[in-house]
């Protein structure tokens, strides 16, 4: 019951042998490419997957859109690029049948590891991964990495909004404001089959630093807000404790007697 939802953008040469390997899985696909990404697309055309047009521009909102589909109890995000292993899709399954959320794979717990990390990507995943747990009290280990299975339903109340590379650290840290729980599984990350990486370490870095200071500070920010008149009322007290539990700022009016 989980469906995998693959961003691709000029991967024409890596996500069919991806599919391929994934062949092995009985298991749903979601493909999200770019409309004029013609190659890719055409180069999965024979496999067994939905592929969905991107609407916007960027990483997280290939993936908002695509898990936005997904219709399964558990989604899972996984790169078209060949670097995530599907032999752990089923500990990350076991995981989240042991009552856990979101589970995150890690490149840094005993037994992870990576064959494409560089100095630079590890000294600012670290730095990254310690400045959200001190924040956010998210008690991860590896912020930055997106091979992440979790319930389609928890994600869909997070109400997601960054589209650039910020996904990754606005997934958990809005998963941890709601009191969803998280957890972590060591992985091994491969290279990449083909093409380059689409990660501008200096310019996705400081958009991901402005991110997470702006998801500490404007709170106000992720809430809807309500007024209602009457509040003391019968009705007008239910409607508030009712909106006040889906995350609301609520303000009401009273009639003096």
């Amino acid at each position: 019951d989980i469906t995998l939802v693959i961003p691709a953008k000029n991967e024409s040469e890596s996500l069919p042998k991806v599919l391929n390997e994934l062949s092995n899985y009985d298991i749903k696909k979601i493909v999200v490419i770019p409309p004029d990404d013609i190659k890719t697309r055409d180069s999965i055309k024979d496999f067994d997957c939905k592929i969905l047009p991107q609407k916007g521009i960027g990483f997280g909102n290939a993936l908002i859109q695509g898990i936005s589909q997904v219709e399964t109890k558990y989604f899972c995000i996984f790169n078209a690029d060949g670097s995530f292993n599907p032999k752990y899709l089923e500990k990350l399954i076991d995981k989240l049948n042991s009552n856990i959320d979101f589970v995150f794979c890690s490149r840094y717990e005993d037994g992870g590891g990576s064959d494409d990390d560089t100095i630079l990507t590890y000294v600012g995943n670290k730095f990254f991964t310690t400045f959200c747990n001190l924040l956010f009290n998210l008690n991860l280990t590896d912020v930055l990495f997106t091979y992440v299975m979790g319930s389609t339903k928890a994600f869909k109340d997070l109400d997601m909004k960054y589209n650039d590379f910020s996904f990754c650290v606005e997934l958990p840290i809005k998963a941890k404001k709601k009191n969803y729980s998280l957890a972590n599984l060591a992985s091994f990350e491969r290279s990449r089959i083909a093409g380059v990486k689409k990660v501008n370490e200096f310019k996705d870095g400081f958009l991901i630093l402005i991110s997470i200071l702006r998801l500490l500070f404007y709170k106000k920010w992720e809430k809807k807000i309500a007024l209602i008149t009457g509040i003391t009322g019968q009705d007008g007290s239910y409607l508030a404790e009712l909106l006040l539990k889906k995350n609301y700022i609520v303000h009401g009016l009273i009639r003096k007697s």
